[in-house]
C-alpha cells in the first residue's frame, strides 16, 4: 500500500455495504478479510448476522467468520487475541489485512489498546449476575452508582456491559474505567499506519437496505436458522440469542406475532441498532475517514487514497 499503510479498517452501520467493499478491495490488493463483527463470529447465525456467503468466501480468504458456537459468550479481549494471530498470518503470507465489521469496541481495542477484565471469582460473578437479573436498566445503573462507579452508571447503556462493570467493581473495588486505565494493553495496529474508513450512508438509503434485509431474515432460510438455534435450548442471555432477528423470529415461531408484525419489529430493531452504531462511530471514531456508499464507490479512485 502507498503511504506505508499496513491494514485497511472498514467500519459502518449494519446493511451499509461493508462486506462488498472489503471483497472488492481484497480482490484488487491481495487482501485477507478479517471479521470485526461480534455476531458474525457465531457459526449458527449466517443469515441472521448477514455473514458473507460461501461464494464470497471462495473468492478471497475470509477469517474469523462462523468460528464460535452459539453457546459461547465471547468478548473484545478474546477477539483481539484471535485478530492478533490473523494479523501475524497475513503479514507472514504477504497479504494485506482488511478488517471489516460493525463492532466499534473491536476497532477501538485494535487501534488504541484494550484492558482485559480481571478474573472474577465464581461467587462474586454469581452475586453480581443475580443483582443484574433482579434490576431493570435504571435500577442496575443506580446500584452501580451507589457502589462507587458513577461513570459506568452514566455512560453504559448495554445490560451486559453494565453487569461486567458491576462484577469488576465488586471483585476489585475499582470502577471499570480506572481498572481499564491501569491495565491498558498496547494497540495491535498503529492508527497512523492504517487506512481507517467509516461508511456513512444517507439515512433513507440505509433504511431501504435494512427493509430488504429484514425480508431476507424472515424468509424460509432465516426462520429455519432461528428454529435450529432455539432447539439448542440455550440461555436467552447469551449474545447469540440476543442477536437482532433471533427474539423477533422466535416470537413468530411461537405464534405470538404474525408475519407483518414480525417484519415491522425486525425493521425497527435493525434501524435502532444502526443508529446506535452511527452514534458510536461519530463520537468514538471521529478521526476516521467518512465514505458515502450510496453513490457506488469508484474503486479506481478509492484506491488512490490507499
Amino acid at each position: 500500500m502507498a503511504s506505508g499503510n499496513r491494514a485497511i479498517l472498514i467500519a459502518g452501520p449494519t446493511a451499509s455495504g461493508k462486506s462488498a467493499l472489503a471483497l472488492d478491495l481484497a480482490k484488487t490488493m491481495n487482501g485477507v478479510i478479517i471479521n470485526a463483527d461480534s455476531m458474525q463470529l457465531y457459526k449458527d447465525l449466517r443469515l441472521v448476522s448477514a455473514r458473507p456467503g460461501s461464494d464470497e468466501e471462495a473468492q478471497v480468504p475470509h477469517r474469523l467468520y462462523g468460528i464460535l458456537p452459539a453457546s459461547t459468550a465471547s468478548s473484545t479481549g478474546a477477539w483481539l487475541r484471535l485478530a492478533e494471530r490473523e494479523l501475524d498470518m497475513a503479514r507472514d503470507n504477504g497479504r494485506l489485512p482488511i478488517l471489516v465489521g460493525g463492532t466499534g469496541l473491536y476497532f477501538k481495542g485494535l487501534t488504541e489498546g484494550f484492558a482485559e477484565l480481571p478474573d472474577i471469582p465464581v461467587e462474586v460473578r454469581a452475586k453480581a449476575r443475580e443483582m443484574a437479573d433482579r434490576q431493570d436498566l435504571d435500577g442496575l445503573r443506580q446500584a452501580i452508582f451507589d457502589l462507587g462507579d458513577p461513570q459506568a452508571a452514566r455512560d453504559l447503556a448495554d445490560p451486559q456491559r453494565l453487569a461486567r462493570a458491576l462484577e469488576v467493581l465488586m471483585a476489585t473495588g475499582r470502577p471499570l474505567a480506572r481498572w481499564q486505565q491501569e491495565h491498558q494493553s498496547s494497540p495491535l495496529l498503529a492508527p497512523d499506519r492504517c487506512l481507517k474508513i467509516v461508511l456513512a450512508p444517507p439515512r433513507p438509503w440505509l433504511h431501504e437496505r435494512i427493509a430488504q434485509r429484514a425480508k431476507l431474515m424472515l424468509a424460509d432460510e432465516g426462520i429455519a436458522e432461528v428454529r435450529a438455534l432455539l432447539a439448542l435450548g440455550l440461555s436467552d442471555k447469551l449474545p447469540a440469542m440476543r442477536a437482532i432477528g433471533v427474539p423477533e423470529i422466535a416470537a413468530f415461531l411461537a405464534e405470538t406475532a404474525d408475519y407483518a408484525e414480525t417484519l415491522h419489529r425486525l425493521t425497527v430493531a435493525t434501524r435502532q441498532y444502526a443508529k446506535r452504531q452511527e452514534t458510536w462511530f461519530r463520537n468514538q471514531m471521529s478521526d476516521w475517514q467518512r465514505v458515502d456508499p450510496s453513490d457506488k464507490i469508484n474503486l479506481e479512485k478509492f484506491l488512490k487514497i490507499c
